[in-house]
């Protein structure tokens, strides 16, 4: 059981390491697509991704401790078996089965080879499920036959080529039976998944719920948040092209950084009729309340509020860089930390009021605006 273990905890630690980087990826997709988050779609997919993570674990590892694994015994080994059906034979050999003894069959199930064969079976039946998920017709059997037999495939070549020559001789064995095993094995996962997948909400139930919010015209708080995301980073790169142009000091920075805003959050929206880089990823654009229209007052407004506390924040980063000289006068030191004090407090409750605004807003379900978006009188439209 160990030997299972180790594969499936390594598996574990990479999946989770991976969704860091791929959650906000997966929301900027899931809002695009359906315009809500579905915790369903969201289970699948990252599930998916652990099944793939773990079956490759448990096919790979543990590695060899050396490259140079071609010495003593491994030099003279056979690596493959292309005789098909050969695990009968191995479960035949360790446990016999007597017909009138009904212990011998339930030895046999408990044997190597038996929970060999049925780890086989199991390894890729949930491949099937998944491939079931995606397209619900019986019809589409073949693709988890297809499937099945290439991952399969794949795992046995990378066994018996060592990681693609990374060891120098294999230390695996490449088997035909578990390519049939493995690929029945996505096959029976494709006609009994309709028992499990009848605990997830359909993929037409999905569908229709999207059309809704479309239809209603509803943006909830987090594509909101994370179009503002993408337009940060689209200023980040705007700026950095910038910089290669022009003197590296901190006025320019912040000159080459207010110039970047003033283009992705006021100039590039009002050209594009409320429009912004990260709106238009997420599908959606800002409009005026009252009429309807990405107003160009309105969208100034907007920016003018987003750009007020990156403009203070700056500004207390400055004062705390120049404003205060290594001064050695000790009438003078206590009042320069006292100052110094107010000024990280400020720097702090800037930061902390705009971290509780945010979760307030992402936590009310849609009954809160940001306040930029309040002060402008602007909101969110998918039409």
């Amino acid at each position: 059981m160990s030997s299972y273990v180790f594969p499936i905890q390594t598996a574990f630690i990479i999946f989770v390491i991976a969704s860091m980087f791929l959650l906000v990826p997966w929301l900027i997709y899931g809002y695009r697509k359906d315009g809500f988050f579905s915790w369903s779609r969201f289970a699948v997919s990252f599930s998916f991704i652990f099944f793939l993570m773990a079956a490759y674990c448990l096919v790979t590892l543990p590695l060899p401790a050396t490259r140079n694994n071609c010495t003593g015994p491994a030099a003279k080994a056979i690596y493959y078996n292309l005789t098909p059906l050969m695990f009968i034979n191995d479960i035949m050999k360790e446990t016999p089965i007597i017909g009138s003894q009904p212990s011998t069959w339930i030895n046999m199930i408990k044997g190597r080879a038996f929970l060999q064969v049925l780890f086989n079976v199991m390894l890729l039946m949930p491949l099937g499920i998944y491939i079931r998920y995606f397209w619900q017709k019986r019809a589409f059997w073949k693709h988890a036959f297809v499937a099945g037999f290439g991952l399969s495939l794949f795992f046995e070549v990378t066994q018996l080529t060592g990681l693609y020559g990374y060891y120098n001789c294999p230390y695996r064995l490449f088997d035909v039976d578990d390519l049939i095993l493995n690929t029945s094995g996505a096959v029976i996962g494709f006609f009994v998944a309709p028992l499990l997948l009848s605990l997830f909400p359909s993929r037409a139930s999905i569908q229709a719920k999207s059309e809704l919010i479309v239809e209603q015209n509803r943006v909830y708080p987090i594509p909101q948040l994370l179009a503002l995301l993408i337009d940060g980073i689209v200023v980040v790169l705007i700026t950095n092209i910038m910089s290669i142009f022009t003197l590296s000091n901190d006025i320019q920075d912040i000159l080459n950084t207010s110039t970047a805003m003033v283009l992705v959050l006021f100039f590039i929206p009002w050209i594009r009729s409320g429009i912004t880089p990260g709106s238009a990823v997420l599908r959606f654009r800002y409009i005026d309340r009252q009429s309807g229209t990405p107003s160009l007052p309105a969208l100034l407004k907007r920016f003018i509020a987003i750009y007020t506390p990156w403009v203070l924040l700056t500004l207390i980063q400055l004062i705390s860089k120049y404003a205060y000289p290594n001064y050695q006068d000790d009438v003078i030191q206590p009042y320069l930390i006292w100052i110094s004090l107010g000024v990280s407090t400020m720097y702090f409750l800037v930061y902390i009021t705009l971290l509780i605004h945010v979760l307030v807003v992402l936590f009310s379900g849609g009954k809160r605006s940001f306040y930029f978006d309040e002060a402008a009188r602007i909101r969110a439209s998918r039409k």
